[in-house]
């Protein structure tokens, strides 16, 4: 789970990438706030492991971890998480009503790699979690402009399953990256549940806006990445199986491209009108000629991304809240309503006021 990175001082791309590297290694050596981890363990505990003598096989001092602000390494972790499965049979970690047995997963993997693309992929994996899970389920839901990927737990157990389905999410993200070897850039992320405890590592587990307090728990994602080629082999996913779970408990390839970076500046600031190509510019340490350039060698513009962006905030909150059309306009940056009904409709096909309706009939 890696933070975002932003560029050096110098305006020298590989001193930009040596900074980037020392700070993902400062990271790694951080580890994850073992409020997390200790979240993993509820499926054990209902079934009666002795959860401190599980923490000091893995090398966790029990005492220690329960301390605010705690770290675990992510060896540490994933050594807890293999001693957790096979004390169970369980790769679910005890949260699902028909345990998955070990090798689950990687028969999941396997089922998929024939998938021409993404889409296929992600489909493939729905249908494999209904075959092998009686309260899980992953549904892909293609809304033409956005793609949402909805994670269902029925919790038969009646367990505090919040982490579990955040875990499943964050599996699913990072796995199906590494497939399409493509960071899947979120627009957001929707989740059935109040904010966690752990709310500060959710900038690693899913680098975007996030909303709590949804009707479902989903992941949203342009539908671009949708017919985007599988590219990896058997010999390749048998050497990242092996690696498992700690190639999962990483992001996949943190996206440090200019459109990613412009994204994310975006989808973080409360106040997008108030952001130009040359204040973007002098945040990533370069000027705006150059960064055209970069934009243009991605296949992008500053104009794109951010209609992008707009378009996404547009969506939710037309969908999701009461907010006056003019007022989301104001928010936007559209000098008025009526210049924001132009720039929807063209989105869309449809103008602000028929899109909200449409959604709440």
């Amino acid at each position: 789970m890696e933070t975002e990175i932003q560029p050096g001082a110098s305006g020298d791309t590989s001193a930009h990438t040596g900074q980037q590297e020392e700070q993902q290694a400062h990271y790694a050596q951080k580890g994850i706030l073992a409020a997390t981890v200790h979240a993993h363990l509820v499926g054990a505990r209902a079934a009666g492991i002795d959860c401190e003598q599980l923490l000091r096989d893995a090398d966790i001092d029990p005492a220690s971890s329960a301390e605010a602000d705690a770290r675990i390494g992510r060896e540490q972790l994933a050594r807890l998480l293999r001693q957790l499965w096979d004390l169970l049979g369980d790769e679910s970690g005890g949260y699902l009503a028909r345990p998955w047995q070990p090798g689950t997963f990687a028969m999941m993997g396997h089922a998929v790699l024939g998938c021409p693309n993404l889409r296929r992929a992600l489909l493939r994996s729905g249908r494999f979690v209904s075959m092998v899970s009686d309260d899980l389920h992953i549904k892909l839901v293609d809304d033409g402009e956005e793609a949402r990927l909805i994670f269902h737990h029925g919790n038969a157990k009646q367990l505090p399953n919040q982490n579990f389905v955040e875990s499943i999410a964050v599996i699913w993200l990072r796995f199906f990256s590494w497939l399409i070897d493509r960071t899947i850039l979120l627009e957001r992320v929707h989740l059935a549940f109040p904010p966690p405890d752990y709310d500060e590592e959710y900038n690693d587990m899913f680098p975007c806006r996030h909303y709590f307090h949804q009707k479902e728990t989903c992941l949203v994602f342009s539908t671009r990445y949708l017919s985007m080629p599988l590219v990896r082999d058997a010999q390749q996913l048998s050497e990242f199986l092996s690696r498992a779970p700690e190639c999962l408990l990483t992001q996949y390839k943190s996206d440090n491209s200019f459109t990613g970076r412009i994204r994310r500046m975006l989808q973080s600031d409360n106040s997008i009108e108030n952001l130009s190509l040359d204040d973007v510019a002098e945040r990533l340490y370069t000027s705006p000629q150059t960064l055209r350039r970069r934009l243009k060698d991605e296949g992008n513009s500053w104009q794109d991304i951010k209609d992008s962006v707009r378009r996404d905030m547009a969506m939710y909150q037309l969908k999701q809240q009461e907010t006056a059309v003019a007022e989301i306009a104001e928010r936007l940056g559209f000098s008025e309503p009526s210049a924001f009904n132009r720039a929807f409709k063209k989105w869309t096909g449809l103008a602000p006021g028929a899109y909200r309706e449409k959604f709440r009939s």
